[in-house]
Order: structure tokens, then sequence, then C-alpha cells
């Protein structure tokens, strides 16, 4: 057979500056592929960039729909972040976002006219425990029956999804809601304060900078996140070390879990105010681009839950102006993650040229 002209080898040792480098080389060939985009769908580049990630910022409410947006990204991101640290691969995220919803919109209608300032903290606890409960299934079926994470933890979205459009379809159904699938309006009590006056902004973004500074310490500054960066990088290592597998398991699945059901809480606590049938907007599953973007790291997660908040409202903006469909942010969000993984086989690959010597 053969030998290809082109062929990947090993590097003797990895490459120590492509790590950093990846990412802003993911996000240049996303924008050069965005002007082939638009060429092919027959509109202006220059007018489309404009649009998608200029026009979506150019004042200050923009700017706070760009944090809003941002938020449950970080949550979701830095949950998921952990786990994948340690190679527990959460991809269910989204069903996990959608019990959080779930399980804070049970506290605010169980308490429904109560004037408490405990609401919101019960709120809060409500969402992340709902959230890890659910993520506690795959965890469960991984280290009793060594079920494949990814899989188990993916179909449970669409059970979540079922499970919601129960509830605002039957027993939390507004009775008022002119046959909407939704439950009431959420009290005021039960609403996460503005930041921001004139708009949307909530005090949920100080909830997800919490979170990102407590990751970062889990992840770098505790013996638990040490034994998890281990297990993630030399599982032999790990194993030899007595360190168990089946907590790594657990503690990766749950705190993915709590951060997408604190994301959960979020949303319907913040910009909707209620739980709707479309409570699912794919932001556990954007977040999973968001982590590896931002390396796994929470400084790296903030400045990429930027940039996937920036592709969500742009993809609206030119639905608006352009009449494109909205799926052209999935677009470039699949093209961010291609070359993202593409470019990050050459850490530990080099392109060679050329037939080997003899």
């Amino acid at each position: 057979m053969p030998e290809l002209p082109l062929r990947l080898e090993p590097r003797a040792e990895p490459s120590r500056l492509m790590p950093y480098l990846s990412p802003l080389l993911a996000v240049a060939l996303m924008l050069a592929a965005g002007v082939l985009v638009f060429s092919a769908l027959g509109k202006d580049p220059i007018e489309g960039f404009r649009l998608f990630f200029l026009n979506p910022v150019k004042d200050a409410y923009g700017v706070s729909e760009l944090l809003l947006k941002a938020t449950p990204l970080m949550l979701c991101a830095t949950g998921l972040a952990i786990g994948f640290r340690a190679n527990v691969w959460n991809i269910g995220a989204e069903g996990q976002f959608i019990l959080g919803a779930v399980g804070a919109t049970g506290v605010a209608l169980y308490f429904e006219g109560s004037e408490s300032s405990l609401l919101l903290p019960a709120m809060v606890v409500g969402g992340a425990l709902a959230g890890a409960a659910w993520a506690s299934i795959p965890a469960f079926l991984k280290t009793r029956f060594n079920a494949n994470e990814i899989l188990v933890s993916l179909m449970l979205v669409y059970v979540a999804q079922l499970l919601v459009s129960w509830l605002v379809f039957g027993p939390w159904k507004d009775p008022d809601g002119f046959n909407f699938p939704q439950t009431r309006m959420f009290d005021d009590a039960a609403l996460l304060p503005i930041l921001v006056e004139g708009t949307r902004l909530n005090q949920s973004l100080l909830i997800a900078l919490a979170v990102l500074v407590a990751g970062y310490v889990f992840m770098y500054r505790s013996h638990t996140g040490f034994k998890m960066r281990v297990a993630g990088e030399a599982a032999d290592a790990a194993r030899y070390a007595g360190f168990s597998a089946n907590r790594m398991i657990w503690i990766g699945l749950l705190c993915g879990g709590g951060a997408a059901g604190l994301a959960g809480m979020a949303e319907v606590a913040g910009p909707m105010g209620q739980l709707t049938d479309k409570v699912s907007l794919g932001y556990g599953f954007a977040a999973i681009i968001v982590a590896f973007v931002g390396r796994l790291n929470p400084l790296g997660i903030l400045f990429a839950s930027l940039l996937m908040a920036l592709l969500f409202l742009g993809g609206e903006q030119v639905q608006q102006y352009m009449n494109l469909p909205s799926s052209i942010s999935m677009v470039f969000q699949g093209m961010l993650l291609f070359f993202l993984l593409g470019a990050d086989v050459f850490i530990h690959y080099r392109l060679v040229i050329g037939r080997r010597s003899a």
C-alpha cells in the first residue's frame, strides 16, 4: 500500500506553547471560515461581521445582555471542567440545567406569596441539589454497573425535557395563562435582584463569578482537585497512589450537575421569571465548547463564556437584520469546536510532508 505524502508523527516533547495558542488559532480560523459562510449565503461578510460581533455590544444595554448570556455558560462550564480534568465525561449538563430550573421553580411555587428573604437562598439550594441529583444517576450507573457516563448523561437530557413538558402542560400549568405551557410568574421575592437599572442583568452574575473563584480554588489549591488532575493526566499513577476512581466520578458528575442546576435556577429566577417548556436553551451543550476553549481553567472559561455569549447574540442580530436562520450561531459554535480540536492535535503531533527515510 503506497505511503501518504502527509502524515502525523508524535512529538518527542509536547508543545508547551500550543495549549495557550490553540484557542486563539481556533478563533482566527473560525473568523476566516465565517467569511466563506457569509459569502456562500450571498451576504456581505463585512456587514455580517459587524452585525455578528460588534452590533450586540454597541451600547451599555448590549454589554449587559452579553454578561447575562455568559452567566449560565460560566456556571455550567466551570462544573464540567472539574469532571473533564479527571476524564469524567459529563455530556448531560443541559438536562441538569433543566432539573435545576425545575427544582428552583418547585420551591418558588410551594412558597408562593411568601416575602421571606430566605426564599431566594432556598431556590439556589433547590436548583443546585436538583441538578446534582440528576447527575447522580449516571454517577451511580457508572460506578455500580460501569455504564458509559457519556451516553447515560446525554440520554437523560431528553428525559429532563419530557419531564418539564409534563409539568408545564400538567400540574404546574398556569390556570390564567391562556393555555400556554408555563407556570405562574414568580413573585418578586423569588426573582434575582437587578444589578444595573434599566437592564436585565441580575445578581446571578455575582453567583457565577463566585463559582469561578471556588472552582479555581478547588482545582488548583485543594488536595481533592490535585487528585482529580492526576487521575486525568496519569490514570496509572493515580491507581498506584490509591486514589479512588469511583470517588473521582462522583465528585466530577456532582460538581457538574450542581453548577448546571445553579444556572437553571438563575434562568427561571432571572430573565424568564417562570418555568416554560422552552427553558432548554442549549447552554449545557454550548458549555462543553466553553470549557475546552477555556482550557478547563476558570480564567479561560470566563473569557470563553463571553465569546460564546457573543455568538448567541450575534446569531440573533444577523437573523433580524440579514434574514439568516438563527442556526447560524450554531454553525459558528461548531466551527469553533472543530478548529479547536484540530489545533489541539498539534500539541502532541507534528505534520510531516514526504515519505519516511529508509
